[in-house]
């Protein structure tokens, strides 16, 4: 049913819009209650206002931490229209009642991700503003409650189709959204909080995050997507790129791109990912972005068709014309300079993506996997190649089989289990994912090796000189012997198998190098 409004209470910290909303409602004869800064700027555009303390007949006090937590602000917004007892406490306490909420609160995860220090975070942390909300929100049968500056067309709209009133559908949407935005704004809190506690994981764990793109379907076209954009911010990464050019992105896209964003992350030399399916196709390290690229494509060509493409450098007009050569779904980089971005131009439909920077690999962060009836949380896998390499062979790898062997191991990171990479002078040459025996893993990449090398006329395996990477142990000598046989001279993997001295022995008999690192790396 439609409500009118005769009165309402303004009090934001975003000032976008205020005079207009405040003009508009004021024509409509709706007087204007408001608080502090948004009554003064009202108050110089001119627009009459009452003082919240004048409304209350009690002074703002404690620096303003108390205002509007008052009985005449929360009654007002409380009351029940239609209750008898509620109207005749109202008349007995010459109380008025409030129609409409307006109410932005105090800019919390912004000053946080401005890095201001603990005083200043907590001096953000509103409780006036949410007591409000919940207030006006819970009596959204009576009471209007705005939260977001991006509604008030939205609201001017509505009282202009129904007289100066609100109806019913658009009081409950609005609830709804000012609810969630409460429930955003204390989940930044508590997880701000949260590393003060003497657990790894709260008792009671809260996600938030602001919608920054609906998305037209999901993995599938019967499903429903959208990308949220955590409510704290964050550093650079995909759900904060800037879209230069392209096509809109899908849910498939995202995915890619962040699964190539977070492994050319891992890299401090110019390093460029082709990923397909989630899995890298093509990883290479070199002394430009245009050599990586040229090497990392040389791994799997046929993969790469379609594929996504991150570059850890800002991207220059030689790989662009590289890339332009190809036809590539995503770019994502730190950059790209303007020779670089005229050259991709030509691509209308390639989607181009500027990150800021590249992702930290070693900070702290979270994992979230949906279940039925729940989900999963785990902290991210920051691990790095171990320093310490115990080599278990009876031949010790040369210098540059270790850097082989490192560079290997960071790409295996980002395979999906069962992995196995091939790797040599700091590029993959075959790559083995998501089997269920690891054996078929090291197969297959020895097949993309051999593949490789006879689409370009190449008489000899390239994983002929190569190392090889395992995201976990060998369970028995016939995984690491599938690339013995193709070429492979060395080894890296956890360690750990009931095996480890069969494997060990296969090892010393093919006369390769292997080193053992303690950390595994499954990624399901």
């Amino acid at each position: 049913m439609p409500k009118m409004i005769h009165r309402a209470l303004i009090s934001v910290s975003d000032k976008t819009g205020l005079v207009e909303l405040g003009r508009s409602l004021c024509d409509r004869g709706i007087e204007i209650v408001s608080t502090g800064g948004s009554a003064g700027a009202l108050s110089d555009a001119g627009v009459p206002v009452v003082e919240v303390s004048r409304f209350t007949g009690f002074p703002e006090i404690l620096d303003g931490r108390v205002k509007t937590l008052h009985p005449k602000v929360h009654a007002g917004l409380l009351s029940v229209r239609n209750n008898p007892e509620h109207e005749a406490a109202m008349a007995a306490h010459d109380l008025q009642s409030i129609e409409l909420l307006v109410v932005n609160l105090y800019p919390f995860a912004e000053t946080l991700a401005a890095g201001a220090d603990e005083e200043a975070c907590i001096e953000t942390i509103d409780v006036g503003g949410p007591a409000m909300i919940r207030a006006a929100a819970k009596n959204h049968a009576f009471v209007t409650v705005i939260v977001d500056p991006s509604d008030y067309g939205a609201l001017m709209d509505e009282l202009g189709a129904n007289g100066g009133a609100t109806t019913t559908a658009f009081r409950t949407r609005m609830a709804a959204a000012a609810f969630a935005r409460c429930a955003a704004y204390d989940s930044a809190i508590a997880a701000w909080l949260a590393p003060a506690s003497e657990t790894p994981f709260a008792r009671t764990m809260t996600f938030a995050g602001e919608i920054k793109q609906r998305i037209r379907y999901g993995e599938n076209p019967h499903q429903d997507a959208a990308l949220y954009v955590g409510a704290v911010g964050g550093g650079p990464g995909i759900a904060n790129a800037r879209q230069l050019q392209g096509k809109e992105l899908s849910y498939n896209n995202l995915g890619d791109a962040d699964a190539a964003f977070e492994l050319a992350s891992e890299f401090d030399t110019p390093a460029v990912v082709i990923v397909k399916h989630a899995n890298p196709c093509g990883v290479a390290v070199a002394t430009t972005l245009e050599a990586a690229y040229t090497r990392a494509l040389a791994c799997d060509p046929m993969s790469a068709f379609g594929g996504i493409i991150a570059l850890n450098r800002t991207l220059d007009a030689a790989t662009a014309e590289r890339i332009g050569a190809q036809f590539v779904e995503v770019v994502v980089a730190p950059d790209a300079d303007d020779d670089a971005r005229a050259v991709l131009a030509k691509k209308k439909n390639m989607r181009v993506l500027v990150t800021g920077g590249m992702a930290d690999s070693a900070a702290d962060g979270i994992a979230v996997r949906g279940l039925s009836g729940g989900f999963l949380v785990q902290s991210r896998d920051r691990a790095v190649t171990a320093d310490r390499l115990e080599v278990v062979t009876k031949r010790e790898p040369t210098e540059a089989e270790i850097a082989d062997l490192r560079f290997a191991f960071t790409v295996c990171k980002h395979v999906k289990s069962n992995a196995i990479v091939l790797a040599k002078g700091g590029a993959t040459v075959g790559i083995g994912a998501g089997q269920m025996s690891r054996v078929d893993s090291a197969r297959i990449a020895a097949w993309k090796a051999a593949e490789a090398a006879r689409e370009v006329g190449e008489g000899t395996s390239r994983a002929k000189g190569s190392v090889v990477a395992s995201d976990a142990f060998f369970p028995f000598p016939d995984g690491l012997l599938a690339v013995a046989e193709v070429g492979a001279t060395a080894a890296i993997q956890p360690g750990g198998s009931v095996r480890d001295a069969e494997v060990i022995a296969a090892a010393d008999e093919k006369g390769l190098a292997m080193v053992f690192t303690g950390v595994r790396h499954f990624r399901h």
